[in-house]
Formats: C-alpha cells, sequence, structure tokens
C-alpha cells in the first residue's frame, strides 16, 4: 500500500477534550474487499449505566441490534423508531428527567439493575412493533467493578452504591450463570467484556459454553499480540476493533482479519470522546465485518457515521448487501 498524502489536524471531541485528524489518500483500496459489499448491523447503545452514567446500573452499556432488517435503510429505521419507543416507555415509569442522553446517546433511567433495563428493552421493541427483528448486546465493562484479593476474586454488581452500601459481590462463576440466565430469557446475542481483562478462565468457560458472541475490548485492545493469546486459549469469539486504540489503519485491518481468519465476528466501534468524523463507517464496509457500534441515533457525533453509511449503501447500490 503506498501512501500518496497525508494531513493532520488539531480538533475538539464531544468532550471538549483536543485530538487529532487525520486525511490519509492511497493509491489503492487498503482491506482489498469486492464486491458485494456487506453494510452492517448497527448496534445503538440506547439505556447506560456503569462509569457513564450516574444511576446504579453496574453494566455499562446495553444495545439494540436489527438483526431481522433486509437493508441498512431498514435498520435505521427500526432502530430509531425503537429508539423513540424506549424514550416514551422511559418517560412514563421513570419521568422526564430520565430521558435526558448521555456522552453516546443513550438514556440512564434509575433501575434498580440490569435485568430491569432488560425488561425496558424488551417492553420498547415490543411497543415498536419489532419483537423478533430486534436483538440485544451488552457491553458490561466488567473490569470496573472486579476486585482481586489475596485470597479471592469478585465482581461488585453494588460498587456503584455510597460507601460500598449494599455490596453484592459475586465469583466470576456466578457472574456468567447471570448472564446464561440473561441469555435464555431475553434476545441477547452479544456481550462485551463480560470478565476483567486478565480473568481468562472465566471468559473461555463462557465461550465454551454459551451460544452468543462474546466480544473482547479490555481483553484485546485491538491488538494481535492479545488477540493471538485470545484465539489460543478460546477466550473470545468477537473482537470490538477501535482504530485509535491500536493506533494504526494497517494494524487494525491485521486484527480485524486474524479475527476473521479463526472465525470470530468483528464490531467495529467509537469511542465515548468523539467526533464528527465518519471513517469507521467507510472502515467497516471496508472490511466487510458486518457489525458497528457507534451510540444511540441521537447526538450529531454518533449520527454522522449512520447517515455516512446510508450514503454509502446509496452510492453502492445493487453490490451492497446487509449483514
Amino acid at each position: 500500500m503506498s501512501i500518496t498524502k497525508i494531513h493532520a489536524r488539531q480538533i475538539f471531541d464531544s468532550r471538549g477534550n483536543p485530538t487529532v485528524e487525520v486525511d490519509l489518500w492511497t493509491q489503492k483500496e487498503v482491506a482489498g474487499v469486492k464486491p458485494p459489499y456487506v453494510l452492517p448491523t448497527p448496534c445503538f447503545n440506547v439505556i447506560n449505566g456503569g462509569s457513564h452514567a450516574g444511576n446504579k446500573l453496574p453494566f455499562q452499556e446495553f444495545m439494540i441490534c436489527p438483526t431481522g432488517a433486509e437493508t441498512f435503510t431498514e435498520a435505521m429505521k427500526i432502530g430509531t423508531e425503537t429508539y423513540h419507543a424506549l424514550k416514551a416507555v422511559i418517560k412514563k415509569k421513570y419521568g422526564i428527567d430520565a430521558t435526558n442522553v448521555g456522552d453516546e446517546g443513550g438514556f440512564a433511567p434509575n433501575v434498580s439493575g440490569a435485568e430491569e433495563s432488560l425488561e425496558l428493552l424488551v417492553e420498547a421493541i415490543e411497543k415498536a412493533g419489532y419483537t423478533g427483528k430486534v436483538k440485544i448486546a451488552l457491553d458490561v465493562a466488567s473490569s470496573e467493578f472486579y476486585e482481586k484479593a489475596e485470597d479471592a476474586k469478585n465482581y461488585d454488581l453494588n460498587f456503584k452504591y455510597a460507601d460500598k452500601e449494599g455490596s453484592h459481590k459475586i465469583t466470576g462463576k456466578e457472574l456468567a450463570d447471570l448472564y446464561r440466565g440473561f441469555v435464555e430469557k431475553y434476545p441477547i446475542i452479544s456481550i462485551e467484556d463480560p470478565f476483567e481483562q486478565d480473568d481468562w478462565e472465566e471468559w473461555t468457560d463462557l465461550v465454551a459454553n454459551t451460544p452468543i458472541q462474546v466480544v473482547g475490548d479490555d481483553l484485546t485492545v485491538t491488538n494481535p499480540l492479545r488477540i493471538k493469546t485470545a484465539i489460543e486459549k478460546k477466550s473470545c469469539n468477537g473482537l470490538l476493533l477501535k482504530v485509535n486504540q491500536i493506533g494504526t489503519v494497517s494494524e487494525s485491518i491485521q486484527a480485524a482479519q486474524l479475527c476473521q481468519s479463526d472465525g470470530w465476528g468483528v464490531m467495529v466501534s467509537h469511542r465515548s470522546g468523539e467526533t464528527e468524523n465518519t471513517f469507521i463507517a467507510d472502515l467497516v464496509v471496508a472490511l466487510g465485518v458486518g457489525q458497528i457500534k457507534t451510540g444511540a441515533p441521537a447526538r450529531s457525533e454518533r449520527v454522522a457515521k449512520y447517515n455516512q453509511l446510508l450514503r454509502i449503501e446509496e452510492e453502492i447500490g445493487a453490490d451492497a448487501v446487509y449483514a
């Protein structure tokens, strides 16, 4: 791959922090993907918890995924209508203040826990008329509530309570059982970072005994060396791909192709602090990985990626297929 031109500039992200945007031109396509081009299933982050919200919810993200759509355009219609149905459900149950949105456009109602959040999603999906067409994905970000002592490794589901009041510590195996119970009861198809990044044994057990996509973010950090270890240990079967996490487009492509060679899924991702740059929309189609996570269908820096994908689908025309 020959680079013909490069230009960098300082800009600001959605949190007001300075960052760098780079424009890059090459002589030919980078990833080498040929038609038909795969438009991704969008994973909309619609309920926030963890460090992204002031509620008591330990899990960081609850996402809706319009897997039953036939085109990306239809997926956006399904996703946005379900998002607005969820807003109405939350407003009725928790009041208008609960419909304020966070960094990634999701809501942060004062729910009691993960199960209450899942019930809200199921109700919104049904209210929007898309039962069966919309599935659920989670980003647990469990490293945030992992506690390691000399004699024990625990996960504190009440880690956000003041002064640890109501501490609810469970083992990795108990947390895995909790996930399996959710998967049996709700239409969950993907769980990201279910365990702390070095709790390899629990990762491997979950992959072996749960029929869903298990995505590594903190576990793999888009790093081919960490990915190779995860492949050897069979610790996950999905990669969260963040270009500025590994640092270069070339390494990102290498990471994606390494995962695909082992049959993993790959989900191209935004960051919590984002800009209006739409590069990841082009990248997810170029790589043909079929999944993208870039927030709720709200806030311009998130919607910009979805709008770019609509343009790409229109431009590709008959050569476009939906994941």
